[in-house]
């Protein structure tokens, strides 16, 4: 199985395009070493030549340019993109397909049933493709976990884990949260028998992912903020992290200290937020995950298990 980080970011990238916190600015300005970051998704491939991308970021035209893996090489108009799935229906995750539109075929597109219901409804994308390329809709199944294999996936299994989440503000259901509005995702390679745990958006480890995590050769899960107060004592924001749905990195139960009881596999945090000082590839929270041996994902990243 090949894994290609497209995008690491939180919404809004890395610099926000209006944020002058420590982090953009000096980003920016060169005074903290620290790379740009474009919004989260990732492709797998079980076969280097067909891709199945995972969330449809804003910035998708970018990240596509910057991996010829995806680049058209076998026709006069072609696509490596064999398939997407959605892990929710969020703006960050799910803008790209818009991008999409110009496919000379009908786009096969993997989600739940509350996703297609968000994108149906409050907002439309669905029903603005189908005046395109139109959108050939695969149900993922959440209540049996069943394993399916996406078209192109070479042989990659995915099993789908509903995550405690709520759906976004311009859901039908966004104060009715319902099974299916955030998934995690198992993704296993038969043939090399290595697996991967993605969950970008994470709040809590519950009961019924700890199995899956254990036997994950890879984990690659939500980095969005270091401490739960971030955005509140940098003035960015007033929510903390877990009113946001990300479980932050430091603290009692924080992701840290999650991720120790999966010592065995590779660790890496994704879906990072400009706020969060990991960024800093000198800072003492950056410094704290390198002593647990926690990797920071970073655009163009590559693994291959």
């Amino acid at each position: 199985m090949k894994i290609r980080v497209l995008g690491s970011a939180a919404g809004g990238g890395f610099p926000q395009w209006n944020c002058n916190c420590r982090n953009c600015k000096g980003v920016r300005d060169g005074s903290v070493r620290a790379r740009p970051r474009t919004q989260s998704s990732i492709a797998v491939s079980g076969n280097g030549v067909d891709w199945i991308l995972i969330n449809a970021s804003p910035d998708l035209l970018t990240q596509v340019r910057a991996f010829p893996g995806l680049q058209p090489a076998r026709a006069l108009r072609d696509s490596a993109i064999s398939a997407v799935l959605l892990i929710d229906s969020q703006i960050d995750h799910t803008t790209g397909l818009l991008m999409l539109r110009e496919s000379k075929r009908p786009l096969d597109i993997y989600c739940t049933a509350m996703v297609r219901e968000d994108l149906t409804t409050g907002n439309p994308i669905f029903n603005v493709l189908r005046h395109y390329c139109d959108v050939n809709w695969h149900e993922i199944a959440i209540h049996a976990e069943q394993a399916f294999t996406p078209i192109g996936a070479g042989g990659l299994r995915f099993t789908a884990l509903p995550l405690t989440s709520k759906a976004p503000p311009y859901s039908p259901h966004r104060n009715d949260p319902h099974p299916g509005d955030n998934i995690g995702v198992r993704i296993d390679d038969p043939t090399s028998g290595k697996t991967l745990f993605y969950a970008p958006g994470l709040a809590e480890v519950e009961a019924h992912l700890v199995p899956h995590m254990a036997a994950a050769h890879c984990l690659m899960v939500d980095g969005t903020c270091y401490t739960n107060d971030e955005m509140i004592t940098q003035g960015l924001g007033s929510k903390r992290s877990l009113d946001m749905g990300h479980l932050p990195q430091s603290g009692p139960g924080g992701m840290i200290e999650q991720l120790r009881r999966f010592a065995s596999a590779r660790r890496v945090l994704i879906h990072i937020n400009n706020s969060n000082p990991i960024l800093d590839e000198d800072s003492a929270a950056r410094r704290s995950l390198d002593a647990e041996g926690i990797d920071v994902a970073y655009d163009g990243m590559e693994i291959e298990l």
